[in-house]
């Protein structure tokens, strides 16, 4: 850890002694004044930058603040993300000109043609000037975008309502609304309220019953204590349901000991109760309303990506199990959708899952949706039907690694029941 810190603060220092030239370069025609502003900046920003990394070398970062630990690593991510896309278009800019140097050496008699074409006086600008100028605006598109993300898109919270038509649908339910929550990640939020808000949000709505898909924290129980009383206050009229994400388990961080670890996934399975949610651990629950049944099913993660578990089981959470006319799933990975239900389990009318946060970035407009997520998972966010089965991907409450969202905001799902 200490020695790739290091070797990452060389690489800092490296390229911004490189991308240092394209500002110096687009500003060379400035005022002596805007010119040492500039240099006095950029260079402040390198210097924290490397601060940050180092002081990540020599202490251990999980002793930080949790302000300074979320927030400080993120910025040099950020920063760094904007520097390599300028570093792209310089490197361009130095491949064309080593590309034209190697042109004159070997035609020299063709060595005035290339220099005329570079500095075309038509245009004002040469194509230096232009792609080292282009790069430093592309630049600062993730960097404004990023920082935005993370002052005001990680609490932006959205409520989306989906209406789900359900031919089956029982006459006690038509019009019987599901808040779903899930990705909460207790763990990356530095103080209380936002989750206050949330939670507020919800009640408001004032949902005849609520369902977490999981991920409730980062990896250790104790993530969620302080949340703990905000959470509790989560209600509708017929109760709180919990289920295990991916995360629950404590994968991605080191035990004492293999106890250690099962004791930290127990703790966590209480706190769920403790906060009054009726967590399913490959389970079932038939739901009541107006003298009508619905099945409401439960499983732990299960997912057909290999870095993911599979700690689920749906012949266990359907063992004994009164089908009804509607029967719901809760299941944190949405891959689970096309990988066992759609071929094993017909019975299912619709899904509920989580797990992608939409990748905390992309573009979502009205008749467009794009994320680097739709890579890796087919179904990642909002609403998809296939033959009579529905999935509903939520987009996560909170966020993990880099503390904000661009484009693809922070989620709570109302889902209205619906016959017709």
């Amino acid at each position: 850890m200490k020695f790739s810190a290091l070797i990452l603060a060389i690489v800092i220092i490296v390229i911004d002694l490189y991308v240092f030239q394209a500002f110096k370069f687009a500003f060379r025609n400035s005022s002596e004044t805007t010119q040492k502003i500039t240099s006095i900046v950029f260079w402040s920003l390198t210097a924290f930058s490397v601060g940050v990394v180092l002081a990540a070398m020599v202490t251990d970062v999980q002793t930080w603040p949790k302000f300074i630990k979320t927030y400080f690593t993120a910025f040099v991510f950020v920063w760094m993300i904007s520097k390599v896309v300028v570093l792209i278009f310089m490197l361009a800019d130095d491949a064309i000109r080593g590309i034209r140097w190697a042109f004159t050496k070997v035609f020299p008699t063709a060595q005035a043609a290339p220099a005329t074409a570079d500095a075309v006086k038509s245009t004002g600008i040469s194509r230096s000037d232009f792609l080292v100028k282009t790069g430093l605006v592309i630049g600062a598109i993730p960097f404004i975008s990023l920082l935005w993300g993370m002052a005001k898109g990680a609490y932006d919270y959205q409520v989306k309502r989906i209406k789900v038509k359900l031919p089956n649908l029982p006459a006690g339910f038509e019009g019987y609304t599901i808040v779903q929550v899930s990705d909460i990640h207790s763990g990356s939020f530095v103080t209380t309220e936002p989750l206050e808000t949330a939670v507020k949000m919800i009640n408001d709505l004032n949902p005849d019953l609520i369902l977490f898909t999981g991920d409730l924290v980062n990896n250790r129980s104790t993530e969620v204590i302080e949340h703990m009383p905000a959470l509790s206050k989560l209600k509708s009229k017929h109760g709180v349901y919990s289920i295990l994400g991916n995360h629950d388990y404590g994968d991605y961080v080191e035990w004492d000991s293999p106890e250690a670890k099962k004791k930290n996934l127990a703790t966590l399975i209480n706190h769920h109760r403790e906060m009054g949610w009726d967590i399913l651990l490959d389970e079932h629950r038939i739901l009541e309303n107006k003298g009508d049944k619905i099945t409401l099913i439960g499983v732990q993660n299960w997912s057909t990506h290999l870095r993911f578990p599979k700690y689920g089981s749906m012949e266990k959470a359907t063992k004994d199990i009164q089908y009804n006319a509607v029967n719901i799933l809760m299941s944190h990975d949405p891959s689970h959708w096309n990988g066992e239900i759609q071929t094993k389990y017909p019975q299912v009318d619709i899904m509920l899952a989580g797990h992608t946060h939409g990748f905390q970035f992309g573009i979502e407009i009205p008749g467009f949706k794009w994320s680097p997520v739709q890579y890796i998972y087919k179904q990642w966010a909002g609403l998809y039907k296939e033959g009579n089965q529905y999935l509903y991907v939520n987009r996560g409450l909170g966020f993990l690694g880099y503390p904000g969202r661009v484009g693809i905001l922070p989620e709570i799902t109302v889902l209205e029941l619906t016959k017709a």
